[in-house]
Order: C-alpha cells, then sequence, then structure tokens
C-alpha cells in the first residue's frame, strides 16, 4: 500500500511504499489490550504497605499473665485481634510487571498502526524538525498538519530542538521509532512519522 507525504505546509509532496502487513493487516484487538494492560501494570509505582505486628508501634509485653485472670490469653497490645494491632497480610511494595512474549508486543504495535493507517489518522511527513527551539512554532507545525489533540511524533533520529520544543505541549509526545508502544500509538488521535521512521518500523515489525 501507499502513503501519501506531505511536506511542514502540510503539502502533498510525493508517497511512499509500506507493507500491508505491517501497516494493512488485520486488526488484533486482543493483542492490543494485552500490550495496553502489561503497559499500565508496568506503570504501577506498587507502593503501597500496611504495617504487620513487627512494624506498628507499642509495647511487646505481655499484658497480663497467661492463666488465672479469667482473660484471654494475649501476648501483646500489638496483637492483629486488637484495635491499633497490626494488620494480617497486608499488602506490601511489590511490583506489577510482567513478562510479554515479544511476539505479541509486535503484533500490538502492528494492529495500532494498521487501526491508525484504516482510520486516516497516520500523517506522514518528510521531515519533523524545527529551526529554533520554541514551542509557539512547534504548536504552529502542528495545527498545519491538522494534530489538534494527542499525537505522537515518530522519527528514527529525534530532533532535539523539536524534542524541547513539544515538551511543554499538552498531550504531544515526540519518540524514537525503536521506542514506539502500542499504547503509545493506540492513546495518541493521530501519529505522525517519518518515511525513515516507518522503514525502521517495518523492519523491526515485519513477519519473522
Amino acid at each position: 500500500m501507499q502513503l501519501d507525504v506531505v511536506n511542514n505546509e502540510n503539502q502533498k509532496i510525493g508517497s511512499v511504499d509500506v507493507l500491508d502487513e505491517v501497516f494493512g493487516g488485520r486488526v488484533n484487538t486482543d493483542l492490543m489490550w494485552e500490550s495496553v494492560v502489561h503497559a499500565n501494570a508496568a506503570a504501577r509505582r506498587g507502593t503501597h504497605m500496611t504495617k504487620n505486628r513487627a512494624l506498628v508501634s507499642g509495647s511487646g509485653k505481655k499484658p497480663w499473665r497467661q492463666k488465672g485472670t479469667g482473660r484471654a490469653r494475649v501476648g501483646e497490645i500489638r496483637n492483629p485481634l486488637w484495635r491499633k494491632g497490626g494488620t494480617v497480610f497486608g499488602p506490601q511494595p511489590r511490583s506489577y510487571d510482567f513478562r510479554l512474549p515479544k511476539k505479541v508486543e509486535r503484533g500490538a504495535l502492528r494492529a495500532a498502526l494498521a487501526q491508525k493507517a484504516k482510520d486516516h489518522a497516520l500523517v506522514v511527513v518528510d521531515a519533523l524538525a524545527v529551526e529554533v527551539i520554541k514551542t509557539k512554532a512547534a504548536v504552529e507545525f502542528l495545527k498545519r498538519l491538522g494534530c489538534d489533540g494527542k499525537t505522537v511524533l515518530v522519527d528514527a533520529i529525534v530532533d532535539e530542538k523539536l524534542l524541547r520544543s513539544v515538551k511543554n505541549v499538552p498531550g504531544v509526545v515526540l519518540v524514537q521509532s525503536a521506542h514506539l508502544t502500542a499504547r503509545a500509538v493506540i492513546d495518541a488521535k493521530r501519529v505522525v512519522a517519518t518515511p525513515s521512521a516507518l522503514q525502521k518500523l517495518q523492519e523491526a515489525l515485519g513477519e519473522r
């Protein structure tokens, strides 16, 4: 299949051939879902924690003797059965990340890119670069391309000036093609990529 290539004024200057298996294949929503769940799980901080009987504040002295008082036996006031005692089997700091097969990740990214191409939300621009580091210039550049919401800019080599220019633009991120994820593509309203970035993606996502 072919995709139109535009310049920074959003004028068509040519076209680029892309693989159908990457940008025109079946949109596998199951793989996309698995990839998003994995990315969300890996992003969780997992710092939740409760105090057990060893960590809660209080004395370790036995409140009363074991027998003869008529009351229930107890070893310390930090007993989990008592108010303000320790928590039994409470949440502890942990990582929610898990291993996802590389084939699933590649398949999810293929499906996400195919969905954007199908929705005409994939824009191919000849270059992603600005002459000066200026947020206003970057916003005007994106506006000319029709990007008015969440946008992912993809290039084989990230332009430092553009990276610093879009840093303060809400919902706009500039990533290297090697670091593009399915969640970033799915979450974006538009994906803007250069021909070189598409070539790198095809090399990485081609059926193997």
